[in-house]
């Protein structure tokens, strides 16, 4: 069977062009981190995307407390379990909230079997 370069070219280009319509988007959300916030009246989960995680030290549950306490202060998005359109739980912000440091906090990592949406995907 003979394949000419031209149409080859083409069929190339055209799947190119496709997969990156396709592929673009999922990088364009930041992945975020779930994290449980404990304190001696209540927990709560934050979420913190990638972007503002990379910028603190140990980027796990130990760089957020750390900076919290060095900050006394911190903002970060309050996640819920939802159900989605198509009748899925998935985790997702509630709204932004302002964290204080205190000596009865604690700050862990939180899993959830549940997907969880981006900051920018909640907008939508």
């Amino acid at each position: 069977m003979h394949i000419s370069k031209r149409l080859l070219l083409g069929l190339s280009a055209a799947t190119l062009i496709m997969e990156s319509l396709v592929i673009q988007p999922a990088f364009a959300a930041d992945k975020v981190s779930l994290f449980k916030v404990i304190t001696a009246k209540d927990e709560i989960v934050i979420g913190i995307s990638e972007g503002d995680l990379v910028q603190m030290e140990g980027q796990n549950a130990g760089g957020v407390a750390k900076m919290l306490v060095a900050k006394g202060s911190m903002s970060a998005w309050q996640y819920a379990v939802r159900k989605s359109a198509g009748g899925d739980l998935e985790q997702a912000p509630l709204h932004k909230i302002g964290l204080i440091a205190t000596d009865s906090l604690r700050v862990e990592p939180y899993a959830t079997p549940l997907k969880v949406l981006s900051i920018d995907e909640a907008k939508k």
